[in-house]
């Protein structure tokens, strides 16, 4: 139920109506909890209304994320069984290379990922233009990730959270979470009103930082912005999500300048989504010409129709970046009764379940799936120390 009444009382309150945040309530319903979600927007109106809704394995580094990909991709096949709007969409994706030097690395890659549980399967030229006709002869080398997948981010939250028994406020812009003599949370204060809680749940996605500090603890959580080229719809032409090899070396990037690289994929709807940069510059929601010309290049460069192809718009948003680019996932020893989920970067679709499950478990006292070690929220005041 959306409303814009916040109940007086609940087991749970989960900070952020993103698809992460989604995740979390839907779990935590399903363990008979009374959950309550709040945003100060609408129901994904903030990192996950501004993204593709991918849900890769393929970009992920060997260790901790990538076994919390592989993870929430198994809880992923369970959810879209069950959509109805959401358009969950296992159309693999695949990776390509232009020079040698690429293709090597990118086959060293593959053989890495595969020992860690990752299907990765080399393609000839033949067998890359079977399943990508219209891509350029340039290609020298690719590999194909059939566990990658992708859904409809905004209706994909929207329908977790409708389908959950659970109450959601928007417009609730939370002003102070209180906490009691013993330090636990108590309560969380909202421009909608007071809700009394022993448990809330930090998936505020970019904003989770700020969210943090309400509750006296620190987060250094920091957006990392970045531009989408949308087409005019059109019959399919784009089958997977394709990228270059160097999209690999930009999401392991610490780098607060400008970072490019060319993805390409068609959607259900039929358009075209093209990316992806990467740049540190606060919350400037400004429009950066030159990214949107690089992206529009590279595209061309790897699929030659697109130069003929006419844009619908363009659009930016905010992922949640940590300096380690792990997640922070779990509960924060410093504030009893607080639960951090958020700092998913750019892969909070593509890990929202696993992140909303352990939450979730780590609530009810059940067997956790994955050791949450490396995502604790307090790994960050061991660094600083």
């Amino acid at each position: 139920m959306t409303t814009t009444v916040l109940p007086a009382t609940a087991d749970a309150v989960v900070i952020g109506a993103g698809v992460v945040g989604a995740s979390c309530a839907h779990y935590l319903a399903a363990a008979g909890l009374n959950v309550v979600v709040v945003d100060r927007g609408l129901i994904a109106s903030g990192t996950t209304g501004a993204g593709e809704g991918n849900i890769l394995v393929s970009d992920k580094e060997i260790g901790a994320e990538l076994e919390l990909a592989l993870y929430s991709r198994a809880l992923w096949q369970e959810i879209g069984e069950n959509l109805q709007r959401g358009e969950f969409d296992a159309k693999g994706g695949v990776v390509v290379a232009t020079t040698d030097l690429v293709s090597r690395r990118l086959k060293e890659t593959a053989t890495f990922q595969r020992a860690a549980g990752v299907e990765a399967v080399e393609l000839s030229a033949d067998e890359l233009r079977e399943i990508e006709p219209h891509i350029t002869r340039d290609v020298i080398s690719a590999v194909l990730y059939p566990q990658d997948a992708q859904v409809q981010p905004m209706l994909t939250a929207a329908e977790m959270l409708s389908s959950a028994a659970v109450t959601v406020v928007t417009g609730a812009d939370v002003t102070a979470i209180e906490r009691d003599s013993a330090g636990a949370v108590s309560a969380v204060i909202t421009s909608r009103g007071r809700c009394s809680t022993p448990i809330v749940i930090n998936a505020a996605g970019t904003w989770g930082g700020a969210i943090a500090a309400l509750a006296g603890v620190e987060l250094p959580i920091h957006p990392r912005r970045g531009f989408i080229l949308v087409t005019t719809p059109m019959p399919p032409m784009v089958h997977h999500k394709v990228y270059t090899a160097e999209y690999l070396a930009n999401v392991a990037s610490d780098n607060e300048g400008l970072e490019t690289s060319t993805v390409v994929e068609g959607t259900r709807a039929g358009t075209i989504l093209i990316g992806a940069s990467r740049e540190r510059v606060g919350f400037d929601r400004s429009i950066n010409y030159e990214v949107l010309q690089r992206l529009a290049r590279g595209a061309i460069s790897i699929f030659p129709f697109l130069k003929d192809v006419t844009l619908l718009r363009t659009y930016s948003g905010f992922r949640p970046y940590c300096p380690d680019h792990l997640p922070v996932i779990g509960p924060d020893s410093r504030v009893p009764g607080l639960f951090h989920a958020c700092g998913h970067e750019g892969a909070g679709v593509g890990l929202a379940p696993a992140s909303g499950k352990l939450i979730a478990d780590s609530i009810i006292g059940a067997h956790l799936a994955l050791d949450l070690t490396p995502f604790r929220p307090e790994r960050f005041e061991a660094a600083h120390v």
